[in-house]
């Protein structure tokens, strides 16, 4: 029989939302580096132009990778659980990889022009975010990916894992929102206000990280839309359920 006859088909409007949220994912990159090309100089490392990777690097790694992190278990809702896990953990560590070259960026920028660290509420939230997101992966290897977690420790971690993940995004989205501000009022504060092009291409690109995050938030909170459980995770719940009830797991 052909294997693809047992597979349920995708939901209806996933597919849509999925390539709307690719959509916006790729024009927010795109809208960065054009802003760093166009009015920042171009990306470096080397002199001024050193600063630019950091919002290029965040955006890329903390927005649009983290984001697609998050789909992973929506577009591979047939294929095997494991294969599912190890793609979601390496988009995770890609995005990671990213954002240190950015966070470094802007930390060896601050030294070589004698600028101070950590002070405004961007770089807060960005190095909490950054740290979390870290953190998060840690904990998402050693229970999902590391042979050796139980099964009753993953349960218990998964709503942990998921609920957090979902809250990095968010923070990290704020934290880019946070960053567009600093920027536009150090480089151009004078002239903000008269609507130029460069104030207005980053205003449009606050709303569409804004609006990305909320159509990757609606993805994931469709019920609907959730990866079915694999006949093996069922048997796996099961046995689970029926051990903690102090039942036998073939007695029924």
């Amino acid at each position: 029989m052909d294997d693809s006859l047992s597979r349920p088909p995708t939901p209806a409007g996933l597919s849509c939302y999925l390539a709307i949220s690719q959509l916006l994912g790729l024009t927010v990159v795109a809208m960065t580096g054009a802003w760093m090309g166009q009015y920042r100089g171009g990306i470096a490392w080397e002199n001024l132009l050193q600063f630019n990777v950091h919002p290029l690097c965040m955006v890329i790694g903390m927005v649009f990778l983290q984001g697609d992190a998050l789909l992973v278990y929506r577009v591979f809702r047939n294929e095997s659980k494991r294969s599912a896990k190890i793609l979601h953990g390496l988009l995770h560590a890609f995005a990671l990889v990213i954002a240190l070259v950015g966070v470094i960026a802007v930390f060896d920028y601050h030294r070589k022009q004698g600028f101070a660290d950590m002070y405004s509420l961007h770089s807060w939230c960005g190095i909490t975010a950054f740290s979390l997101y870290f953190l998060q992966w840690l904990l998402g290897f050693s229970f999902f990916l590391f042979p050796g977690a139980s099964f009753s420790l993953r349960s218990k971690y998964k709503a942990q894992h998921v609920f957090f993940g979902a809250f990095l995004l968010v923070l990290s989205i704020a934290a880019c929102l946070l960053g567009i501000l600093e920027l536009l009022l150090f480089s151009i504060r004078t002239t903000y206000s008269s609507f130029v092009p460069e104030g207005i291409l980053a205003n449009v690109l606050g709303l569409l990280l804004v609006a990305f995050g909320l159509v990757i938030g609606y993805i994931l909170t469709r019920e609907e839309w959730k990866r079915p459980p694999a006949a093996e995770e069922l048997a796996l719940s099961m046995d689970f359920k029926t051990l903690t009830n102090g039942e036998s797991p073939s007695s029924s």
